[in-house]
């Protein structure tokens, strides 16, 4: 008799993204970009340039406007030792965000395995991850470094009155002040250098006073973690003059972002930031009508 087809299994379409992880090697050291999401707000908050052009800017690039800015953090294994870049935006913020601790347990890492938590600076999208609802720390062997400018900006009553004053981020600083709290015993200020195996502190104040990116080298390769460089490529990268509302000093933020902008297209350093799209890896050339971001592709093994 003939083979009567076997009827075929049905599949359910996905109901989840994969999780948001990518590895990349620096020599020998492992660099894992961790997602925490996304972050939808108005166009509004940058400065310096006209706000029909930043809608044209970001309609022109496909993407969303009012704007939609990713948020990123990384994971460092070195010389047997873990770290973490940012601690994200913790649960509070926006539904879209706070995506980090779902995706570091895909990766099958606890929490109490991170022994160094180092940050880009202390607005809530990079350390809202830092401490639970109830105060207590969610990295428990985590030492916590960050510049010491930061940590004197974010503990200044003088600082907390001006920005009062202006109106603008009333809240940031009891919310840094508390999710440093836990870390009080273990918390190790720096200015630069070594900071973990194969990272090195660069400042990028401007942002922030201590607004700081990590540089990640091993043998002839290297990596710039430059955090908050740039919120916004699509605009930012064409225009380094637009600035962010909440940068505690905007001419220095604009600064630092044509020097860094200068420094890696001449060196043709790879970059990864904190609001770059995921992955997050990239380079950044300079062209006849300025700058222009290339994302890197896509690695299947390391």
């Amino acid at each position: 008799m003939p083979c009567m087809p076997q009827e075929a299994p049905m599949h359910q379409p996905p109901q989840a993204q994969v999780p948001a992880l990518y590895h990349r090697r620096i020599g020998e050291i492992v660099v894992t970009a961790v997602s925490d999401g996304y972050l939808d707000g108005s166009n509004a908050i940058l400065q310096n340039l006209p706000q029909e052009q930043i809608a044209e800017l970001l309609t022109g690039a496909f993407r969303p406007s009012p704007r939609r800015g990713s948020v990123n953090t990384f994971l460092i294994h070195s010389a047997g030792r873990v770290a973490l870049i940012d601690t994200g935006c913790g649960p509070n913020i926006q539904a879209s965000a706070g995506k980090m601790f779902d995706n570091l347990a895909a990766l099958g890492l606890p929490l109490a395995a991170v022994d160094t938590v180092m940050l880009t600076h202390m607005h809530p999208d990079h350390s809202n991850g830092l401490a639970d609802a109830e105060g207590a720390a969610l990295f428990p062997n985590a030492e916590l470094g960050l510049h010491e400018a930061e940590l004197a900006y974010w503990q200044d009553p003088a600082a907390a009155e001006r920005v009062r004053a202006s109106g603008q981020g009333v809240p940031y600083f009891a919310v840094a002040q508390a999710q440093m709290a836990p870390y009080r015993n273990r918390l190790r200020p720096f200015r630069g250098g070594e900071v973990f195996p194969g990272v090195t502190a660069v400042h990028l104040p401007g942002h922030t006073p201590g607004h700081t990116g990590y540089r990640i080298e091993s043998g002839d390769e290297s990596l710039l973690i430059w955090g908050d460089i740039i919120h916004v490529p699509e605009v930012q990268v064409p225009h380094p003059e637009a600035c962010m509302q909440f940068d505690v000093d905007p001419a220095q933020a604009a600064e630092t972002r044509r020097r860094i902008f200068d420094m890696v297209a001449s060196d043709r350093q790879l970059i990864a930031g904190m609001h770059t799209h995921f992955p997050a890896f990239a380079h950044l050339a300079r062209r006849a009508d300025g700058y222009h971001l290339y994302p890197e592709a896509w690695r299947t093994a390391l």
